[in-house]
């Protein structure tokens, strides 16, 4: 959908880091979630969202992957928010080692955050994501990175439960794949990652 060019060209000119490998170092993954501006703050319970990742191959080669996610939670959680300020929806944004490679609650290898992101708070209940920059809390509120279904070769097509303000990705093979790329490069780099969130209007 995207080209690896326009969203660099996007973080930028927004003024965040890419990770261009300019000292011959691979696998330093960019990791870009892209919000999915069609849908008007509808909450659509769909995987309608993209997580990205852009690196150098050991052959100091770019590669690109794109991923169907969801940036945003599930219709439960929205309607039955965890915290009573209402449920998590994370701010667009850069946070730079924000998240490494741990178990997501307790079960299965994600990334988990490490530390502090900014999430808007909706807690009115509308059936719309509620952007109010008066409603922001910044913090350590689990907002991981992880899989939705469990079961190989599947692809879930709900949100539902899967996510509370996580980044989750829908289909359990490109997971695995995603998953794959980060273990390589925490073992070259170490466990630190950056997540970056865009918009997909911001991208030209």
């Amino acid at each position: 959908m995207y080209t690896r060019e326009q969203i660099m060209k996007t973080v930028e000119e927004k003024g965040y880091k890419y990770f261009h490998d300019n000292n011959d170092k691979s696998y330093d993954v960019n990791i870009i979630g892209i919000r999915n501006n069609e849908t008007k703050g509808r909450v659509t319970n769909a995987f309608d969202d993209l997580i990205t990742i852009a690196y150098k191959d050991e052959n100091c080669e770019w590669q690109y992957h794109e991923f169907a996610c969801t940036t945003d939670p599930g219709t439960h959680w929205v309607e039955h928010p965890m915290m009573e300020k209402g449920v998590a929806i994370l701010k667009p944004g850069q946070y730079r080692g924000s998240h490494k490679i741990r178990l997501h609650g307790g079960k299965y290898t994600a990334l988990g955050q490490k530390k502090n992101v900014t999430v808007y708070r909706d807690g009115n209940l509308d059936g719309k994501y509620d952007l109010d920059e008066s409603k922001t809390d910044t913090g350590l509120f689990g907002i991981n990175i992880h899989r939705a279904t469990s079961k190989a070769g599947r692809k879930s097509t709900r949100v539902d439960k899967w996510s509370a303000g996580c980044q989750v990705i829908a289909h359990n093979d490109h997971w695995h794949q995603f998953l794959g790329i980060c273990q390589i490069a925490r073992d070259i780099h170490g466990n630190s990652f950056s997540y970056t969130l865009l918009e997909s209007k911001d991208i030209v």
